[in-house]
């Protein structure tokens, strides 16, 4: 991940119209969301959100500080990368006649990727892992040609045992609101 940019996870309340407040939070300020993921967790009553921003240490603090003030956050905390296990979801389709296909799938298993779809002259594949891996493998399969792509954004969640709701006294703030936030 670069330098600037910053792994912000939350929880909040799996309803209609959370999702478009925070995404209007973001762009009212002028802060540009580099990545979002967001699914209902374990609990159907909560989303997790996993948001990749750009900024400095006073735009992250921001950040977290308006987030915490939504009455549908509960939770709000930032991510170290180097402590947290995070991964993106790539779909891709390429060209892929006949006589490219054992050298693509040569490409496909060096990548640890899944061949999920194929017809006569394209190939759909899979792979999941870190945005670094999934750039280098479309920088390697492009000279196929890149049909069309989609990809997840990132999602993330803390090592070990600590989860959103646990935080440390040391590093727990609370806002006006009672939010936590780390």
């Amino acid at each position: 991940m670069g330098e600037n940019l910053h792994i912000v996870s939350a929880l909040v309340a799996n309803k209609s119209g959370v999702l478009n407040r925070i995404s209007g939070l973001f762009s009212k300020r002028g802060y540009n969301i580099e990545s979002l993921s967001v699914a209902f967790t374990e609990d159907r009553n909560y989303s997790r959100m996993t948001i990749v921003v750009n900024g400095d240490d006073y735009v992250l603090e921001q950040i977290t500080k308006q987030l915490a003030k939504l009455v549908d956050v509960e939770y709000v905390a930032q991510l170290d990368p180097d402590q947290a296990v995070h991964r993106e979801l790539l779909l891709v389709k390429i060209n892929a006649t006949p006589k490219q296909r054992a050298e693509i799938e040569s490409t496909v298993r060096l990548y640890k990727a899944k061949p999920i779809d194929l017809s006569p002259n394209s190939m759909i594949i899979e792979l999941t892992g870190q945005s670094n891996k999934i750039d280098g493998f479309l920088q390697v399969i492009s000279e196929y040609g890149i049909i069309e792509m989609a990809r997840t954004g990132l999602t993330a969640l803390q090592r070990g045992e600590k989860n959103i709701k646990q935080l440390e006294n040391s590093n727990e703030e609370i806002n006006n609101n009672g939010k936590k936030y780390l």
